[in-house]
């Protein structure tokens, strides 16, 4: 009896004092309510349903972008790990990246605060690193990129090109020096490979040179596009040797005469990272500041392929956070008195994303298990990066596309999305590049110039 009382209450709460005004000068209330009150559980639901319309309430499914549940062939401390990661970029993160990155700044604020995560140089044993596997640097790359792919970029070039090329190229002094430091993130550094006229012919036309003198080494020259250069306490320097041609690393420290970083402005994507113009003027590095093991362009070559994968990665994660946005707002937002995602065509563009968006995730989920087990080669990576960058690209531009007009503001993220992925596309090797390498590697004939 209760539970019917109840019910015919909930009816009647939903009529304002004027309608019951209204409504008692037609029918006998109290004969209404002893009506009610014969009804057993089925007629007063029936009546419920017929009054809210006719339609029971939807429960819509959760936003996921890991459609195939690939997060189930994580361990609970890596999961654990990732959902950490997750859930600081949406609490901490989130909520300020729009604003810098409107204004073209770095929040140097957050620094310490990703120190915390412990994640910096997450693959590497000793020096205060984890020395976990591969896949979780993956998916932390990935993680961070859902949320904004320039704090990822600015991580990658720390954890992976800047330490990267001290772990793989320096003596153990350097390593001892640089890497506990780096890995707590209170030393920035910075990779400089890429010159104004220099960027996909860097194994064999670097400009900067390097000439070994009694004094140490004297490098001069300019590296573009240079990722943290502009504040970062140490960048690594690639040069090609006067002496052998070949191609030999330096550590040059922040406030050493001769070199100078300026900022490079103007861009449309990735506009938090700050790259920065270097010119080398007479800049003299001692020999202890050469990187002991790098003594060719193959040995960068080794840093490239170990952070490639981690670029690929963040397309992973850039194409995410685009699709996850878009399927939230389709989900919204209502045109003809119902959502947008209740339309044909608008959930053909969601599924033509969550196809491209489950095979990129499966082919670096693979492409990292082959890294762990010591078999990945360039071929792999550069064919990772090829695809996932390109399917990122077709991503977002359908992101953009189901959110109409606001899909190119920047409260709603998307639009950040769509211009920070052609940075993504280009940077650590070109399409074009990274498709000759691929196809060197399946019919045996190279097709470089």
């Amino acid at each position: 009896m209760f539970s019917k009382i109840k019910k015919a209450y909930q009816l009647f709460k939903t009529i304002d004092f004027e309608q019951l005004d209204k409504l008692s000068r037609k029918v006998d209330l109290p004969k209404v309510m002893e009506s009610f009150s014969k009804l057993d559980e089925k007629q007063l639901n029936g009546l419920m349903k017929m009054l809210d319309g006719g339609k029971p309430k939807r429960e819509l499914p959760p936003i996921n972008g890991d459609f195939y549940e690939l997060h189930l062939r994580l361990s609970e401390e890596d999961r654990a790990l990732q959902l950490k990661v997750r859930d600081f970029m949406e609490r901490e993160i989130r909520p300020l990246v729009n604003h810098y990155w409107l204004r073209d700044e770095f929040p140097f604020e957050i620094i310490p605060m990703l120190a915390k995560l412990d994640i910096c140089g997450l693959t590497y044993n000793g020096y205060g690193c984890a020395g976990r596997s591969s896949l979780m640097e993956g998916i932390i790359a990935m993680e961070i990129a859902r949320i904004d792919a320039s704090v990822a970029t600015f991580f990658g070039v720390q954890s992976g090109l800047a330490m990267g090329s001290i772990y793989l190229c320096g003596s153990d002094a350097q390593k001892q020096e640089w890497l506990p430091a780096m890995q707590q993130m209170k030393l920035i550094g910075a990779f400089g490979l890429t010159e104004p006229e220099v960027g996909s012919g860097a194994a064999g036309g670097l400009t900067v040179t390097a000439k070994r003198t009694e004094t140490g080494w004297v490098l001069n020259g300019q590296k573009k596009w240079i990722g943290n250069a502009p504040f970062a306490d140490v960048t690594v320097i690639w040069a090609k040797d006067l002496t052998d041609g070949e191609v030999k690393g330096f550590l040059v420290r922040k406030g050493t005469p001769g070199f100078e970083v300026e900022k490079i402005k103007g861009k449309m994507a990735l506009r938090i990272v700050q790259n920065g113009l270097i010119t080398l003027t007479d800049c003299v590095v001692g020999e202890s500041d050469r990187l002991q093991n790098a003594n060719s362009f193959k040995d960068t070559a080794k840093v490239l392929q170990l952070t490639r994968a981690g670029v690929a990665w963040m397309a992973v994660g850039c194409a995410r956070g685009a699709y996850e946005n878009a399927l939230d707002y389709t989900r919204k937002r209502k045109q003809f008195g119902k959502p947008i995602s209740s339309f044909q065509l608008i959930q053909n563009h969601l599924v033509e994303m969550l196809s491209n968006l489950t095979a990129m995730q499966t082919l670096v989920y693979r492409l990292s298990e082959l890294q762990d087990a010591g078999m990945l080669r360039d071929e792999h990576a550069s064919l990772a990066k090829v695809f996932c960058t390109l399917r990122t690209r077709d991503i977002v531009s359908r992101a953009r596309e189901v959110m109409g007009g606001n899909g190119i503001l920047l409260e709603y993220d998307v639009a950040r999305f769509l211009a920070d992925a052609e940075a993504i596309y280009s940077y650590e090797g070109t399409k074009e590049i990274n498709s000759l390498i691929v196809g060197r590697s399946i019919t045996g004939f190279s097709a470089f110039v």
